[in-house]
């Protein structure tokens, strides 16, 4: 399809999608997928650019990682839709993209956003920079005397960046450190570039990952975006399948749009629908110290669409511990299987101690072994192995990573040495295990603590941060946690099994929240 012929406003980005649905088949999945190549639907690059506010009778554009210019293309769209005294006299289009097959309809979309421009009175100017955003942007911003080029300011940034890791040792890395920008990811990588390449003021309009809200390699980024810009909007998709469901992509996505130059005071919209294209099922506003609070060091963004979710934040908040208050420590399995592939076991045996691995939870206790299943039950109990076993006492386990199948993101089950035989056992490095300084817990105080981590109340709060099927030891750290006195009251209601979703529900709100 040409995306250049003669054409409507209305329908420029409908075929600019045609021709990006069309490349999108034409390229390698495995070369796509290590580049982190996701190109962004019509509806979702529509909804983006609808978000700009674009003021001022020169707008400067930067598209990073463009692809086929669908961004660009949505923003034209909306630019030159609007009343003529909204449009600006002139647009400058900026456009990034690495991959050489792309390039050529990347052109054809300039071209076509450029007669559309022309045919409501806008002169776009349009840069073609076929070469990696990283690299070229961090040059631009080098400082240093031996620097031959200058980084050009923007007035918007819309972008819909790769995602995938960075090595520490990759030349990525090295270009952004020297520009003093530290992240362990090219999505943030890419917004990090954009935030310093922006006018004040400025916008930019971006589709991310979710899991830059928490953890600590992404502080780093999270306290240069909360120093430079505010928050002024932030779009949560339901369905984490919803946004890119063409490329059976599961991450979990957010669209934010932050302001540079903005009032400090301005509150925050946070909206939320099933998909792209569908109606907000709920928006609200709120103050930015609801999103972030001024007194977190881990700056965690909290994004609460609706009242249960902001019921669930004051709730978990309002807790009075802290882990460390607990006298309590989380940490990770230390069996990493394939590592220790020769020393495990299918199934018990003398010299063996019991190997845990999430697929013996079953009803809220660790149910072992597992015969005939998929996952070996026991590791050698040796001198070979000393590091990797502990003593077997009462822990509460919980899974790492959870399945879509399942619905709750945090799932907690109880390892009770009564149930498990043996002096000490092993927990796969797929599983978080509660422990007190390196000793068991109290069977009772494990009870509870399971129950309130496997409550409503818990994953509602957990997804307002977390955005991807990772628990990881420092977000259970996070967390605030109910007294010793009312964990020890909760799990003195825990029988043999864990009650069904319902029933545990009310016991947490009656022994912690409603004490």
């Amino acid at each position: 399809m040409d995306v250049s012929s003669p054409h409507t406003t209305l329908d420029l980005l409908d075929r600019v999608d045609a021709v990006r649905r069309a490349a999108a088949t034409e390229l390698d999945a495995h070369t796509r997928s290590a580049m982190g190549q996701f190109m962004t639907p019509a509806p979702v690059a529509r909804f983006m650019a609808s978000m700009f506010e674009a003021r001022g009778t020169t707008i400067r554009m930067l598209d990073a990682g463009a692809g086929v210019g669908s961004l660009t293309a949505a923003f034209v769209a909306e630019i030159c839709a609007r009343p003529r005294a909204r449009r600006p006299a002139r647009l400058r289009v900026t456009a990034y993209e690495l991959d050489p097959s792309l390039l050529t309809h990347l052109r054809a979309t300039l071209n076509a956003c450029q007669a559309e421009c022309a045919s409501v009175g806008i002169a776009l100017e349009a840069h073609v920079h076929g070469e990696d955003f990283v690299e070229a942007a961090s040059a631009a911003l080098t400082t240093d005397l031996f620097s031959r080029r200058s980084a050009e300011c923007y007035d918007c940034a819309i972008l819909n960046p790769p995602y995938r890791k960075i090595h520490t040792s990759s030349r990525e890395r090295a270009a952004l450190r020297r520009i003093g920008v530290e992240t362990s990811n090219l999505y943030t990588a890419f917004l990090a570039l954009a935030l310093k390449l922006l006018a004040d003021p400025a916008e930019m309009v971006a589709i991310t990952p979710r899991s830059f809200c928490n953890g600590p390699y992404f502080l780093p980024f999270r306290k240069l975006l909360l120093a430079t810009a505010r928050i002024r909007r932030v779009h949560v998709f339901e369905r984490r399948d919803r946004a890119f469901a063409e490329d059976d992509v599961l991450q979990e996505n957010i669209i934010f749009h932050a302001q540079r130059g903005g009032a400090a005071a301005t509150p925050v919209l946070i909206s939320s629908s099933h998909g792209p294209g569908a109606p907000n099922s709920s928006a609200r506003e709120v103050d930015l110290g609801r999103l972030v609070s001024p007194t977190d060091p881990g700056l965690v963004i909290h994004i609460a669409p609706d009242q249960r979710d902001e019921q669930a934040a004051g709730r978990m908040t309002s807790l009075p511990c802290t882990l460390e208050g607990l006298g309590i420590e989380v940490s990770t399995g230390r069996v990493v299987d394939f590592r220790a592939g020769e020393f495990l076991r299918d199934e018990p045996a003398p010299g063996t101690a019991p190997l845990i691995y999430p697929a013996h939870f079953a009803a809220g206790f660790v149910a072992w072994p597992k015969l005939g299943g998929r996952k070996p039950n026991a590791v050698v109990d040796g001198a070979c192995t000393s590091d990797l076993l502990i003593p077997n006492a009462v822990h509460v386990l919980v899974k790492r990573f959870s399945s879509k199948e399942e619905r709750r993101r945090i799932v907690a089950a109880i390892h009770d040495p009564s149930r498990v035989p043996g002096e000490r056992v092993g927990f796969e490095n797929h599983l978080n295990y509660y422990h007190a300084q390196g000793r068991g817990l109290e069977l009772t105080i494990a009870k509870g603590l399971a129950a309130f981590l496997n409550s409503g109340t818990v994953d509602d709060f957990f997804r307002q941060f977390s955005g991807h099927t990772q628990v990881n030891a420092a977000d259970l750290r996070s967390l605030r946690y109910p007294s010793r006195a009312a964990l020890a009251s909760l799990g003195a209601h825990i029988g043999e099994l864990m009650p069904a979703q319902a029933e545990l529900d009310r016991l947490v709100e009656s022994e912690v929240f409603a004490r």
